[in-house]
């Protein structure tokens, strides 16, 4: 059947400790060691108190259908639904104590580019067209100036072309690139108004409309520059 491991040429040296070792010519005759190797491998997988090996996959699913659930859950969450109103530009009123001021002497320019100082065109309704042209307001304010008022465009940097006005007040285009008008009265350019300044003989300024609604905003003010 088999022969000692010592008795056949080639064998490799076992430990002498594992005593004499037979090796069968039948592979079958190792079937009860093998089975009783594997009864006792079980039994010491039991006792080490090891899972399965399907624990480590189903682990892996759990996690995965959990993660699933959440994103589900994140982008079906209602939520509170919220309209944006934009917010109406309130009126906006110039910085107190600019009434009774001088104006201050100031070069513009006109269409050629030519320096005209502010002061030599006074008594003056002066309209700021920086942030719209508003031809219809402007023609308006030329048929209320009276005889010997300059009606004066300020533009912000360039001159802007007056509209026509007929049987009105020539309107004086002029530009202000420096901004000085603005830095004076410490109001911004606001898009879809105008603004205007009415100035007496002597320099003095009478009244600011932040933004020109209508003739009645300066109208008594106007009548008076004239005389």
């Amino acid at each position: 059947m088999g022969k000692p491991d010592a008795d056949g040429p080639g064998l490799p040296d076992l430990p002498p400790e594992w005593g004499r070792v037979v090796v069968p010519d039948d592979a079958s005759a190792l079937a009860a060691e093998a089975e009783q190797v594997r009864r006792e491998l079980r039994r010491g997988g039991r006792a080490s108190g090891r899972q399965p090996t399907l624990a480590l996959p189903l682990l892996v699913l759990l996690v995965a259908v959990l993660t699933t659930l959440a994103g589900l859950v994140a982008v079906s969450w209602p939520r509170s639904s919220r309209t944006y109103v934009p917010a109406t530009p309130a009126p906006y009123a110039p910085p107190a104590g600019l009434t009774g001021r001088s104006l201050p002497a100031l070069d513009l320019v006109d269409a050629g580019q030519s320096p005209v100082p502010l002061r030599g065109l006074l008594p003056a309704m002066i309209i700021l067209v920086d942030g719209c042209a508003c031809p219809s307001q402007v023609a308006e304010a030329a048929t209320a100036a009276p005889t010997g008022v300059t009606l004066i465009t300020v533009a912000g940097d360039r001159a802007v072309a007056a509209p026509p006005a007929p049987g009105a007040a020539a309107v004086r285009p002029l530009a202000d690139p420096a901004g000085g008008l603005r830095a004076f009265l410490h109001l911004p350019a606001r898009p879809g108004s105008a603004t205007a300044l009415l100035v007496d003989r002597s320099g003095v300024l009478v009244k600011v409309v932040p933004e020109i609604r209508s003739a009645e905003d300066y109208r008594a003010d106007l009548a008076r520059l004239g005389s």
